[in-house]
């Protein structure tokens, strides 16, 4: 274990966080940043968790993807049988000594979300099997091709000698070049940066007053004392919800002039609210589900169509491709992995139900295989199956007898 536990400090040394020198530091969201956008604000992947509406989005796919069940499972002749003891298993249980299976797989999805890769340093025992996984910070890997073997190596900062996918664990996003995935909010960072600008704009607006419901006017020169007087008779005549529609007296030549937002800055409003669908659009999630129900029927035939369409076009592609560089990655246990999406119904019992039901009929899941599911022990005699049109036992011929009621 002496040569593990070396590893690991090199992993520490080499990939986490120097206390000294956060991540969130002004240098280095300098150093990964880039020029301001049009909108003239600097868009990072870190400052774009700024607008509620992406900080929603990324949590939205990365807490729920993180969340559902994540297994091995091997093919023994044209059975797909669950792999439940053995290395494999263990690392998908237990992939890092600190971190929950949740937090790890929410951090990596996250990560693939704002910076388009995600990137592991692959700790493996004396035999040469996976331990842990420890997860780098994106901003601290460059990834790429040697020229002459064409194998990909990486460079990670503080790291003394490249690195090969022997000891790192890329899962890619969206790109062009084969090697590396593309950063969504580099990549939408205009629209992204006129979404802060807009949100910036609105905190000045409140902030520097502009939003005051009027002005009193007088001829007089007044003193602060007899601005701050003026200003609490006002009050009292007008304030509270017994005086809501009754009418106000001055006197000594005194106007009130109601002041309202000027339509050119009452526009950002709708300009957020664009946003939001930019947003909603650029990472695949239905509005409704960043809170923006105003077109919640503009995709199929309502809620529920717009939230399966989010888990099979939106959702299903991310867990595919974790899904196969693990099982690339344990290539050498003879599994393969896969999510299991009927964690997604462990909220819903109405749908869970029907779900059970339909498979129950038509012979895929016994009742015993339900309950297990469910967290139930077995019974007796729930290991068998039932096939459609009279509900005989799975495997047996129809009766030819005519019943005797008939």
């Amino acid at each position: 274990m002496t040569l593990f536990n070396s590893a690991r400090t090199a992993i520490r040394n080499a990939s986490i966080e120097s206390p000294a020198v956060p991540l969130t530091s002004t240098t280095l969201l300098e150093l990964f940043g880039g020029p301001k956008v049009h909108a003239g604000v600097a868009v990072t992947e870190e400052a774009s968790l700024g607008m509620p509406a992406v900080w929603r989005a990324v949590n939205l796919i990365a807490g729920t993807a993180g969340s559902l069940p994540l297994h091995p499972y091997r093919e023994v002749g044209d059975v797909r049988v669950k792999v439940t003891t053995g290395r494999a298993a263990q690392l998908l249980d237990e992939p890092h000594p600190d971190m929950t299976p949740f937090e790890l797989w929410e951090l990596m999805f996250g990560h693939l979300l704002l910076w388009g890769n995600a990137y592991f340093r692959v700790l493996r025992n004396r035999n040469g099997q996976v331990q842990e996984l420890w997860l780098i910070h994106p901003g601290r890997v460059r990834a790429g091709r040697d020229s002459e073997t064409g194998l990909k190596i990486y460079e990670v900062d503080r790291a003394p000698d490249p690195l090969f996918d022997e000891q790192i664990l890329h899962i890619p996003g969206p790109g062009y070049d084969g090697v590396c995935g593309v950063s969504p909010i580099r990549a939408a960072r205009q629209g992204i940066g006129l979404a802060l600008a807009a949100e910036r704009y609105g905190a000045q607006l409140f902030g520097n007053g502009s939003l005051m419901s009027g002005i009193l006017q007088t001829e007089q020169r007044l003193n602060g004392e007899q601005a701050d007087a003026l200003k609490a008779r006002w009050k009292a005549k007008v304030g509270g919800l017994d005086k809501a529609h009754d009418v106000a007296v001055m006197d000594s030549g005194i106007k009130f002039q109601p002041l309202s937002i000027p339509p050119e800055d009452a526009q950002f409003i709708e300009s957020r609210k664009f946003q939001i669908d930019e947003v909603a659009r650029m990472f695949g999630i239905p509005p409704h589900m960043l809170m923006q129900t105003e077109k919640s029927t503009s995709w199929g035939t309502g809620i529920e169509q717009q939230s399966l369409g989010f888990v099979k076009f939106t959702l299903r592609p991310w867990l595919t491709r974790v899904e196969q560089r693990l099982s690339r990655l344990l290539r050498d246990q003879a599994v393969y992995v896969r999510y299991s999406l009927e964690g997604l119904l462990r909220g819903d019992s109405a749908q869970r139900s029907a779900f059970y039901r339909e498979l129950w009929g038509i012979g895929v899941y016994s009742t015993n295989d339900i309950r297990r599911l469910e967290d139930q022990g077995p019974v007796e005699g729930g290991d068998v199956r039932y096939r459609p049109l009279n509900m005989g036992v799975l495997g047996t011929e129809d009766s030819e007898e005519v019943p005797a009621d008939v």
